[in-house]
């Protein structure tokens, strides 16, 4: 079963290898597989048998020089996708330009075929499917016999292989090259990954805007002794409020009240509605994720400030427990890219729209396609910047082409980029570590090398049984989350007198001080010039 509370982006892997999946009625038995004058007939189940044991089958030894280990891993790698919204996914992907070039290019692959038919195919795997790759959509494929260009398979298993190769390319130059160069070992009478000496309340607020028909809850996290800047969280695509419950507490124990917000157009609760709707018309955007949602984000915090000023004059526990006038925001993946917006990152639509265009269909993470969800945005400008934002964390940020080569320039704040570099939905390089070299000073990139895109979420509420694909969580992960509270902890306290007792806790010393063999951990203010080839 998927909770859902925990989707964050990942439904939406759909994209990359939305070729899902089960049989039903009329499906394809048998592949014709052509590779030049050679033609051979094998039953799917033969593939199948290659794709889990390695073993190849008499019908497939002659092509036993092409089949390699990584075409077998790329044949066999998959994700995991709620039923629920696996329909309304492909739908949404099949309206949009991607979809259309997808078609395209199973087209070539799959002979003799028509739109028609792979669309026919991808909608009904969708319904039933569970495990999304190439081998179980030509199972889904609504014909007895499929005949398959084995070389234009073979181009296409090796781009969706891509990804995978370039985390395994960046993780060691990343792992010596940030490392540290004085080699001391940390030591300090504080430690920042211990709960602060504050009782922590908590209580939830639930807000109506009426202008924007947006109903926003709130978990608020505050102690006695309030000091330094308001800590506002935004969480990913799918998510909740509570995304990051653990780290809430830890700053309110250190006396930072906390408000945690849900954004009701693109949390769990909506993604079942939209996936699940009966009369689908009677949503205003039928997309999984619709487009204003990227401004929408950002008003909601502003209105949330709005909000907590007014009840900051109010008689009662909450009384001044709220700086609205000194803000940091916390935000996760999409939530990331809220927090950027709100600190003065502008929307480049014009470039969104053109890398949308020319973007190979095969070669994408699910951010890639979720960005160009904006396109469809009628603002020819937007500002979205809330000047009380005075300072960031951007945890997995969905970034891509967001905001063009010169958006991030227009951030005003104090930045932290946290990157996983095994993280499939956001991946590195083109969501944080290339965006990160545009941000201008003061920044810190926090880089944990084999950490996955929900590594950091709350460990009480996430469990690999309730994830699309396999991700990094639990006890192997505990020093990224440890890290994660001291280096926020010192990050927001640079806000507070006690800035220079923290400083220590946002040097690369102490961040490896934390770092374990099988989780190298960096944190630096520039990124080596070793890995600019790459970007």
């Amino acid at each position: 079963m998927v909770n859902g509370n925990r989707f964050s982006l990942l439904p939406l892997m759909v994209l990359a290898w939305g070729w899902g999946l089960a049989t039903s009625g009329l499906a394809a038995e048998r592949l014709k597989l052509r590779l030049g004058p050679l033609e051979q007939s094998v039953e799917i189940a033969e593939v199948e048998r290659f794709v889990k044991t390695g073993e190849l089958s008499p019908a497939l030894r002659p092509y036993a020089l092409v089949l390699t280990p990584n075409v077998r891993q790329s044949l066999g790698q998959g994700l995991e996708l709620n039923p629920t919204i696996a329909s309304q996914a492909v739908d949404d992907l099949l309206r949009s330009p991607t979809g259309q070039r997808l078609l395209q290019v199973l087209g070539v692959v799959v002979q003799d075929t028509t739109p028609q038919q792979l669309r026919l195919g991808l909608k009904l795997a969708a319904r039933q499917a569970k495990n999304i790759n190439l081998v179980n959509f030509l199972k889904a494929y609504p014909e007895k016999t499929v005949t398959i260009d084995a070389t234009s398979a073979l181009a296409v298993a090796s781009q969706l292989n891509l990804k995978y190769l370039e985390s395994q390319a960046i993780n060691p130059i990343l792992k010596r090259d940030l490392g540290v160069a004085s080699g001391r070992s940390f030591t300090s009478r504080l430690n920042p990954t211990q709960p602060g000496p504050q009782a922590v309340q908590t209580q939830t607020l639930t807000l109506q805007d009426q202008q924007r028909d947006r109903t926003i809850p709130v978990d608020l996290y505050w102690a006695t002794n309030t000091q330094g800047p308001l800590v506002v969280m935004s969480h990913g695509f799918g998510a909740d409020r509570r995304f990051l419950a653990y780290l809430a507490r830890h700053l309110a124990s250190y006396g930072f009240t906390v408000a945690s917000l849900e954004h009701p157009g693109s949390n769990a609760a909506s993604i079942f509605t939209r996936g699940t709707a009966v009369n689908p018309t009677l949503l205003k955007d039928k997309s999984l994720l619709p487009a204003r949602e990227f401004v929408e984000r950002p008003r909601d915090v502003s209105f949330l400030l709005d909000q907590l000023a007014q009840q900051n004059r109010q008689p009662g526990s909450l009384h001044n427990k709220f700086n609205t006038n000194q803000v940091s925001v916390i935000g996760h993946s999409l939530g990331g890219y809220t927090a950027l917006a709100l600190a003065g990152a502008e929307l480049d639509l014009d470039n969104l729209r053109a890398a949308c265009k020319t973007q190979n269909p095969l070669g994408l993470a699910p951010a890639d396609w979720l960005q160009c969800g904006a396109t469809r945005l009628r603002d020819r400008q937007l500002d979205l910047r809330d000047r009380r934002v005075v300072q960031v964390i951007a945890i997995n940020p969905l970034i891509g082409n967001l905001f063009g080569p010169t958006g991030l320039r227009g951030v005003r704040t104090s930045t932290l980029v946290v990157s996983s570099t095994k993280d499939t939905v956001t991946p590195a390089l083109s969501n944080q570590l290339r965006p990160f070299t545009q941000l201008p000073s003061p920044k810190y990139l926090l880089t944990a090398i084999g950490a996955t895109h929900l590594s950091i979420n709350d460990p009480t509420s996430l469990s690999q049984e309730s994830t699309f694909v396999k991700e990094r969580l639990g006890p192997e992960v505990a020093s990224l989350q440890q890290l994660l509270q001291g280096v926020s902890l010192g990050f927001v306290q640079q806000l507070t007198p006690q800035a220079r007792a923290y400083q220590p806790f946002l040097t690369s010393d102490y961040a490896q001080s934390l770092s374990t063999p099988e989780l190298p951990l960096r944190l630096t203010t520039e990124l080596p010039t070793s890995i600019t080839p790459l970007l």
